[in-house]
């Protein structure tokens, strides 16, 4: 029996509709039958982009983001930045495109300016997870993993006024960039909580653009200024280590007391030879594995969790080799 003309273009059309959906017209990471939420994706591609090349902080958020991809199968390539600044980590963002990642896990170096080079990403289809740092838009990434930054700088200032004790004086904060979401945060914690020790009296905060150089200028600046200086909090690493420089030549290495943020070998040095009173340590390893499996999750099309904070703590000589396991890595 002859067929019917018009059935034989209702067929045609279906069967090409077909072939089209089978070559597959859609986004990278897309899964090999174009659904984006399909389990079996066939891009298995990440890539880490650092706020700054061979940092301790950032080294160990990497061994924890590798192991993490290699047990779930992926494979994880890292880019970095010779310094924190946005004009060197931007161009790395958009030249991540062309490498055509699953997903991006980012430490965004300002949380304005890398905004619209992560929006790039994500119009290609990208997953993007913030770790340690984030944007003020949180319409762009899929998940942030950080510390509880704000909590951090409450930490320090507890643990300053325990330090001076009775005692009464100055302290001062060392920032590192305006517009660095961690730091902020540390440095306002701090603020709102060391207004709860009268015996304190709080000179602000100093900015060190993330260079321990001037973060020693701003400690020697102060201690002329105000002879009365009994605490400095350093909400980094590299402000933290241009400090305890400063109060080492200074000679007032102890005399002010001197807590830092991280755990890097040469602060946990310092901590054990007294040239730095205690630090507050996070846990980068764990923010590097939480921000590997929130991007497999959106990868994925699984259910992510939009902001995950990480534990804090403070380490002091005395109880150092009790909380060793927050140390951080030079290598993996």
């Amino acid at each position: 029996m002859p067929l019917n003309k018009n059935v034989v273009r209702i067929g045609a059309a279906v069967a090409a509709t077909l072939v089209l959906a089978a070559c597959g017209g859609g986004k990278i990471g897309e899964s090999g039958d174009g659904q984006a939420g399909s389990n079996k994706p066939n891009n298995k591609k990440l890539t880490l982009i650092t706020g700054v090349k061979a940092e301790p902080f950032y080294i160990s958020m990497r061994c924890g983001a590798e192991a993490e991809a290699k047990k779930a199968g992926y494979e994880l390539n890292t880019q970095e930045p010779d310094k924190f600044e946005a004009s060197l980590q931007s161009p790395i963002v958009t030249g991540v495109l062309s490498t055509k990642p699953a997903g991006v896990l980012i430490a965004p170096t300002d949380n304005k300016a890398l905004a619209a080079p992560m929006k790039q990403l994500t119009g290609a289809g990208i997953k993007v997870v913030e770790v340690d740092t984030a944007l003020e838009d949180k319409s762009v990434a899929q998940s942030s993993i950080s510390s509880n930054n704000e909590q951090g700088g409450q930490l320090a200032a507890q643990t300053l006024a325990k330090l001076v004790g009775s005692g009464t004086g100055s302290v001062l904060v060392l920032n590192t960039k305006a517009g660095t979401s961690t730091t902020d945060a540390r440095a306002k914690g701090f603020e709102a909580e060391i207004k709860k020790y009268p015996n304190l009296k709080y000179l602000g905060q100093q900015y060190t653009d993330n260079e321990p150089s001037i973060a020693a200028q701003r400690v020697s600046a102060a201690l002329s200024a105000n002879p009365d200086l009994v605490g400095v909090f350093a909400t980094n690493l590299n402000s933290g280590e241009g400090a305890a420089t400063s109060l080492r030549n200074a000679n007032k290495q102890g005399a002010v007391k001197l807590v830092g943020f991280d755990a890097s070998p040469k602060q946990v040095d310092d901590l054990r030879n007294g040239g730095v009173q205690a630090l507050i340590a996070q846990d980068p390893a764990t923010i590097g594995s939480k921000g590997v499996q929130q991007a497999i999750a959106a990868i994925e099309g699984k259910p992510v969790t939009r902001d995950i904070a990480t534990d804090l703590v403070a380490l002091t000589k005395d109880d150092m080799q009790s909380k060793s396991q927050y140390f951080y890595k030079q290598s993996c």
